[in-house]
């Protein structure tokens, strides 16, 4: 019979994280059991519980360590543009494995207990693209397609406003037309000067 080794490190912590979004997207959060995700990684239960203290520690944690790193968007010498570029990183996220894991979390989890993804959800999603909006509408100011003051954070948060709505509400997709409507129809013409 063939040995099979351990994983350790990085190795199990990867392992982890990804039972554990499989298991959150496939069944939900309710559903989901530190059992379920030991089982699905292979490891032992004692192995979970020493790195995390409950599911919704170890969710926050497989999120976080899927969800890319905050981009800077570029100067390409036009808001439309970089407002589109925003918009694509952005959407690329919400249509991931990580973003339809969020949705699940949004969908299910009541009021109280979303008090507990709330700061990560701020500091890791609708933070980042906030100062993302804002960075293109100061540049655009400066370069006189954006009026000035419309580089304001509610303003901003138009953007991540509507992506949630979509992928709440509506069909969970955010295509590439959905991105180049929001910004044709909705944000140039709000913070053209």
């Amino acid at each position: 019979m063939p040995v099979v080794s351990r994983k350790r490190g990085k190795a199990l912590e990867a392992a982890i994280f990804d039972a554990a979004l499989e298991l959150l997207t496939s069944g939900g959060f309710a559903r989901m059991t530190m059992e379920g995700v030991a089982g699905a990684a292979q490891t032992g239960k004692a192995a979970l519980y020493r790195r995390w203290a409950s599911k919704a520690d170890l969710v926050m944690d497989a999120l976080d360590a899927t969800l890319p790193p905050p981009t800077a968007i570029p100067d390409l010498g036009s808001v439309r543009g970089e407002l589109l570029q925003v918009m694509q990183v952005y959407a690329s996220v919400m249509n991931s494995r990580v973003g339809n894991a969020m949705r699940v979390l949004m969908a299910e989890l009541d009021h109280e207990q979303a008090k507990n993804f709330r700061e990560f959800l701020q500091g890791r999603v609708l933070g980042p693209s906030t100062s993302a909006v804002l960075a293109v509408l100061r540049r655009g100011a400066e370069r006189g397609d954006v009026r000035p003051g419309a580089a304001d954070p509610l303003v901003a948060d138009v953007v991540p406003a509507m992506m949630l709505y979509r992928a709440k509400l509506c069909t969970g997709r955010i295509d590439r037309e959905f991105c180049e409507r929001l910004v044709d129809e909705v944000l140039v013409p709000l913070v053209r000067p």
